[in-house]
């Protein structure tokens, strides 16, 4: 699973945000590995540097493969908490999302003879 990290001019952090979103990632969605081939992780301070109320927002883009992309986006006061927030959104996303895949095609009690 390929983990790309983009933030906007705003958020401080450089490398090591970077890498500390890249481990998280993978290991909060490691159930998922052989189904995603990629997660994007978008930063953003929506104040502009300015102290706010949830002014930090995490958008996570999870590509399945063969499937359309899974999008959530959490709110926080700090990028931590948005992360997290937005992870936790995306492992329930990805539950159903590929949960509903795997029983498509499944015989049912409504189609059984």
């Amino acid at each position: 699973m390929q983990v790309q990290v983009h933030t906007d001019d705003k958020i401080q952090g450089g490398e090591s945000l970077a890498q500390w979103i890249q481990q998280e990632t993978v290991s909060r969605l490691s159930r998922f590995r052989d189904q995603v081939t990629r997660v994007e992780v978008f930063l953003t301070d929506e104040d502009a540097g300015k102290s706010g109320k949830n002014d930090k927002r995490c958008r996570l883009e999870a590509r399945p493969a063969g499937r359309q992309p899974v999008t959530v986006t959490a709110d926080a006061d700090k990028l931590a908490d948005a992360f997290t927030g937005a992870a936790d959104k995306l492992v329930r996303a990805l539950d159903h999302d590929l949960g509903r895949a795997k029983d498509h095609g499944r015989e049912t009690i409504r189609t059984a003879e």
